[in-house]
Formats: structure tokens, C-alpha cells, sequence
């Protein structure tokens, strides 16, 4: 039985465990990315480390979300993650340059290579066919230093592609396509992996705005093959050398495979406050828009905002819309400003942001109180656009274009035929604004500069015997990372400060919440299905460990959340009965008694005792060989502090 392209890397790349389906296992590392919302703490847990050169064949740091400078945080965390990285091998792209994930697949990703990102949205390197994961800032460390990337084995769901697609469908009509399917949980602990005839007709950067979205339904990742089709945007980007040949066996098995006949789909949106959420645009034609937010990470490229400058050419963006276009990379706000399409843009009334993550991040063009947004972004959280009344509607950069001069939602097809855009033989390279790191021999002279508003990693201690605490905060289902740990302009310059942020943790469920967990000293928290979607910010973690949290209990947990709080040294526990999550509520005082003797003798099933109501409830937390230890030792970093001192960074 042949292999699927997964598999392939996969086998390639194994560092750790048994090459079978369920078990742990880890991987070589060859790249690593971060950006600097989460860049800050991931350098400061390298340099905790303790590791003075990174051992990745290439790390960049990326600076893109953070780049409202109405402070000096920001410009002072840019200024630490460029000196970090110039002192310890990392190369630096700077403010201007562009979204971290655009720019990696125009001039860093390579087909077959392994990249772990400090941003959930890192798989969009599968565009290529790199098995590209997104991760916590701290694995990111570890990874940097030549550790292991760890995660279950994962089942590979096969989404083949049949057909083409027609006039004024998108490559966002089809990701949104398979979130109706499977939902924002439909992948958890798989990676979904394409195949079919359709792939031969799309290009890189459509492949990848799929793969960019996979994160939203939980994937560990997703993947496209490497092709003629990936040869030529390589070869376009002068990088032909680094692409091969990459695909799956002929005969290749996979966990579950379903099928889209892209000829068959039309215009989609996801509605609020769900990517899952998904209506046909022509259901929902003619309601009334205030904003309209062209770019990001999975919507940025060349190809997309020529095809709103097509659309937009020679019209006027109506009265009652905000537009703004924010190009993914400096290479496409260049390669537009060359070609006309950016006088186009701003002609007929755009407002040009700088290439960067901005109103996708909550970084300003918040919309007005109760405003409904058209976005070509990736989420469409409660709260996350800056506006929590906000209604932001997830589309195509075709529908949103339309829309902002009509003024309502309008179907793209209506507009007759379609152009045809062919993708450039050649883009324009310029990298002046990614600085490589000091040779090896000359750094010891570069000296890391920090602010005042960067803090180091918060304290950790080994598990104890017991833990015996107060239910601080029982929460729903779908709880986001946005939630745990809301973004902003007014929050994500504290990104390096754990106690300052940690006032603002879980004040989008309760604003009460930082004091109450403050004043218990160590809490516990409940919650419901899908604990801790959405980015991959380790800060949902960091900034609970603060706080005091010793442990959450919930239905299930996503991928990286679960990483990130045993990386912090939290324990991630899952009612072995659902029914049990009503027998806790808020203020009920709880206890795990012999906790650390039985996760050392290797138990997964324990009894917390709820001592306010006297109910006995079964709880799960399968940890392996690994993670366990992890725990033990009160967090990842300790962990990996002791295994450095063993010899053995694994």
C-alpha cells in the first residue's frame, strides 16, 4: 500500500516514536517562523533556553501584526525581535514587508520541507507542499534550539477536487465549501490533504488561501501537491532550485476522503460569528453593508486584489462603505503600484493600509457599533474586529470588491464575464527589508535590546501532590482563543508583558474575571466543546498560569490550546462523562487529591472530587510519555531546561 503526500514528510522527518496512527510522535524541523504578536515571548523563551545559535536550516521573524506605534511598545518589541534575531541566527523581515505568511511562501517555503509558526495560520505553506503546522511560541523555541515538534499521529482526510471552477467562483468559495461540511471541529487531529484533477487548475496562491483556512476547521494541517503548477510560481519567484516533485501514491490509503466538483459551487459567505456559519452570497443579496476589508493572509496576493482593481476600475466605492485594501506582502503592493492597479484602487476611493495582518488582527478599521463588514479574512469571532457588535461576513476579494459599489451584498456573477488572470512570469524580487542574522563568529558582539514593557517568562513550579482549588469561571462551548485572550489595538502591544495583559484575559466573557482568579490564587476553569479555537496565541495559556490556574476542565479541547496549556504547565483535563460538566458551577471548590502520583504511575482516568456539592466526577487527561514529564516538571520550558542539561533537547 503506497503513501499518502503526508505520510511521505512525515516518515522523512521522524525524530521520535512509532510511525502509526494515534501515537505521539516527533518531527526535524527544517524551518520556523513567528510574527511579532507572539514573537516577543517565543525569543524570550529561546533566550531562557539557553541555546545561543538556532539549529532550523531557516528561522525568520516577521513583524506584521503589531504595527499600530500609537506607544512605544510595539516599536520596542520590533527593535528586541530584530536584535534577537540578528544575534542568534534568525532572519528578520521588517515592519513594511509584509504578512508573515505571504512573504514565507513567496521567498522562504520550500515543497517537502517541515515550518512550524508561532500563528495558527502557518499552514499556509501547504499551498506549496510543505507540511506546515501552526504552534505555540514556546514549541517554536524548542524547535529553533533543535528540538522535536511533537503531535499525535494524524488521520488524513483526502478532499478531492473534480472539475473547474466557474466565472466568479474562488478558491474562498471552496474552503468555505468544506467548513460548511465538516465544521470548525470537522478537523481536529486530521490533516486534510488534496487531491484530484481539480488541483491542476489552481494556482499557488488560490491552493494556499485553502490551506490558510484550513486552520479554521481545527486541522493540524493541509496540504496541496508540488506540481508543474508550483514549479512555475517558484521559477517566478527565482527560486526554481528549490522545487520537487511531490504527490501521493497512486495507491494511497487515506482515513476518509470526500469529494467537491468545483464546477458545482457557487458564491459562498460565512456568516457571524462562525467561519462554519455559511450561507450562499445570492441568499443573502441585497443587505445593506457599512465596510468592506480587502487583504490578509489568506487574501492578499497579487492575483486577488488585481481582480478587485478590475472590478473597482473606472467606478466609485459607494457612499455609505468604508474600503480598504491591505496588500499581503511588500512585493504585491509594489508589483500594483508598477502595473496601474493600485491607481485604480485608489481612484475609485480605497483606503490603502500598509501591508500588513491590520483590521484581520483587530489592528484598527474597526467598524461602526452594530456595523455589518465584508472581509476577505479568515475569522469572524464575536468581538475580534474591534467593534463586539460587529457583523463580519467572511468572502471572496470578487463578492466584497462588488459589493462596496453597490453598497449591498451583491453576487459577483452578476457582473457578466470574468478576465482571465494569468499569474506573472516573473514577480519582482526585492528583499532589502529581510535582514539576515550576524555571522556566528561576530555574535557575541550584538547586544539584544529590551523596553520597559518586556517582562520575562512567568514563574513555574513542578505539579503538586494535590490540587485543591475554586471553580474561578465556567464558560460554553466554542470558547475561541479571542475569548480567552482578546486582540486589539488597545491589548496586543502588551503581548511582552504577561501581567499587564493578564488583566484583560477572559474580560470578553467576564470583566470580572482577572480580579476574581487574582484574588483566589489558584483556580480552576470549566468549559464546553472546543475549548480554545482560533489562533494559535500561547498568551490564552500564559496569561491564565498567571492568574493562578492550575487546571481546566472541559468536553474537548483544540489542537494547539491543549499544547499551549501543557506547555505552560496547566492540566488539560476532559469530562469522561459530558453530562458532567452541569454537576460544577462557578465558586464550587474542587479538589484533585494524589494528582502528581498518579499522572507519574501513568493513570489517564482520575476523580475530582467536588467538594461545595459532593459529586465525584470522572476526568480524562491522556498524556504521554512526553507530555507527561512535561507536566511533571511544571511546563515546557523547565522540561526542556533539564533535558539540555541531560543532553538530550528531544
Amino acid at each position: 500500500m503506497g503513501l499518502t503526500l503526508t505520510e511521505k514528510i512525515l516518515k522523512k522527518h521522524l525524530a521520535d516514536g512509532e510511525f502509526s496512527k494515534g501515537s505521539e510522535i516527533g518531527i526535524k524541523i527544517d524551518q520556523t517562523l513567528t510574527q511579532d504578536a507572539t514573537g516577543t515571548m517565543a525569543y524570550l523563551e529561546f533566550e531562557a533556553i539557553g541555546v545561543p545559535r538556532v539549529k532550523t536550516e531557516r528561522s525568520v521573524a516577521y513583524i506584521d501584526h503589531n504595527t499600530l506605534q500609537s506607544g512605544f511598545e510595539n516599536a520596542d518589541d520590533h527593535r528586541y525581535i530584530g536584535s534577537a534575531a540578528k544575534k542568534h541566527g534568525i532572519y528578520f523581515s521588517r515592519p513594511g514587508n509584509g504578512i508573515c505568511h505571504q512573504v514565507h511562501l513567496e521567498r522562504f517555503g520550500i515543497p517537502g520541507k517541515t515550518l512550524i509558526g508561532s500563528d495558527s495560520h502557518t499552514p499556509t505553506g501547504g499551498g506549496i507542499g510543505m507540511l506546515a503546522i501552526g504552534a505555540g511560541g514556546l514549541d517554536v523555541a524548542v524547535a529553533m534550539g533543535g528540538g522535536a515538534y511533537y503531535i499525535t499521529y494524524p488521520k488524513i482526510l483526502n478532499v478531492k477536487l473534480s472539475g473547474k471552477l466557474s466565472p466568479w467562483v474562488s478558491a474562498k468559495d471552496v474552503i468555505l465549501e468544506v467548513l460548511q461540511r465538516l465544521t470548525v471541529k470537522g478537523g481536529v487531529g486530521k490533516v486534510i490533504e488534496y487531491t484530484g484533477d481539480g488541483v491542476k487548475l489552481l494556482t499557488v496562491p488560490e491552493r494556499s488561501t485553502i490551506t490558510n483556512m484550513g486552520a479554521e476547521l481545527g486541522a493540524t494541517t493541509s496540504i496541496f501537491p508540488s506540481d508543474k503548477i508550483t514549479k512555475q510560481f517558484l521559477e517566478a519567484q527565482k527560486r526554481g532550485e528549490d522545487w520537487v516533485e511531490l504527490s501521493a501514491d497512486a495507491d494511497a490509503a487515506y482515513d476518509e476522503v470526500i469529494e467537491i466538483d468545483l464546477s458545482a459551487l457557487e458564491p459562498l459567505t460565512a456568516c457571524p460569528h462562525s467561519p462554519d456559519n455559511i450561507k450562499t452570497v445570492s441568499e443573502l443579496a441585497g443587505m445593506k453593508i457599512d465596510q468592506v476589508c480587502i487583504g490578509s493572509c489568506t487574501n492578499g496576493s497579487l492575483a486577488d486584489l488585481m481582480k478587485a482593481a478590475h472590478i473597482l476600475k473606472g467606478k466609485t466605492v459607494h457612499h455609505s462603505v468604508s474600503l480598504s485594501i491591505a496588500p499581503g506582502s511588500k512585493q504585491v503592493l509594489n508589483m500594483l503600484a508598477q502595473n496601474g492597479a493600485l491607481s485604480a484602487l485608489i481612484d475609485a476611493g480605497a483606503r490603502i493600509l500598509e501591508s500588513a495582518c491590520g483590521p484581520c488582527i483587530g489592528m484598527g478599521q474597526s467598524p461602526n457599533s452594530g456595523g455589518i463588514s465584508l472581509r476577505t479574512f479568515n475569522r469572524n469571532f464575536e468581538g475580534r474586529s474591534g467593534t463586539k457588535d460587529g457583523q463580519i461576513y467572511l468572502l471572496s476579494p470578487e463578492t466584497a470588491a462588488v459589493s462596496a459599489v453597490t453598497g449591498v451584498l451583491t453576487d459577483p456573477r452578476t457582473l457578466g464575464d470574468m478576465p482571465r488572470f494569468e499569474e506573472p512570469n516573473e514577480f519582482i524580487i526585492n528583499d532589502n527589508m529581510v535582514e539576515p542574522p550576524a555571522p556566528a563568529d561576530q555574535a557575541d558582539a550584538v547586544e539584544i535590546l529590551r523596553g520597559p514593557n518586556i517582562k520575562p517568562f512567568p514563574a513555574t513550579k513542578p505539579l503538586e501532590e494535590n490540587i485543591t482549588a475554586t471553580c474561578s469561571l465556567k464558560v460554553g462551548d466554542n470558547i475561541t482563543t479571542d475569548h480567552i485572550m482578546p486582540a486589539g489595538a488597545k491589548i496586543l502591544p502588551l503581548r511582552s508583558n504577561i501581567p499587564a495583559i493578564s488583566r484583560y484575559c477572559f474580560t470578553v466573557c467576564d470583566d470580572k474575571f482577572p480580579e476574581r482568579a487574582e484574588s483566589l490564587g489558584e483556580s480552576m476553569i470549566v468549559g464546553g466543546i472546543n475549548y480554545g479555537q482560533g489562533s494559535s496565541r500561547e498568551h490564552a495559556a500564559l496569561a491564565p498560569l498567571h492568574l493562578g490556574v492550575k487546571a481546566v476542565i472541559v468536553k474537548s479541547f483544540a489542537r494547539i490550546h491543549r499544547s499551549n496549556l501543557i506547555n505552560a504547565g496547566i492540566l488539560p483535563l476532559t469530562f469522561a462523562d459530558e453530562a458532567d460538566y452541569d454537576k460544577i458551577s462557578e465558586g464550587d471548590n474542587i479538589e484533585l487529591a494524589n494528582i502528581r502520583k498518579q499522572i507519574e504511575e501513568g493513570k489517564n482516568e482520575f476523580v475530582l472530587n467536588n467538594k461545595t456539592n459532593g459529586a465525584g466526577i470522572k476526568v480524562n487527561c491522556d498524556l504521554s510519555g512526553r507530555a507527561k514529564d512535561i507536566i511533571l516538571a511544571g511546563g515546557l520550558l523547565d522540561y526542556t531546561r533539564e533535558s539540555l542539561s541531560e543532553g538530550d533537547i528531544n
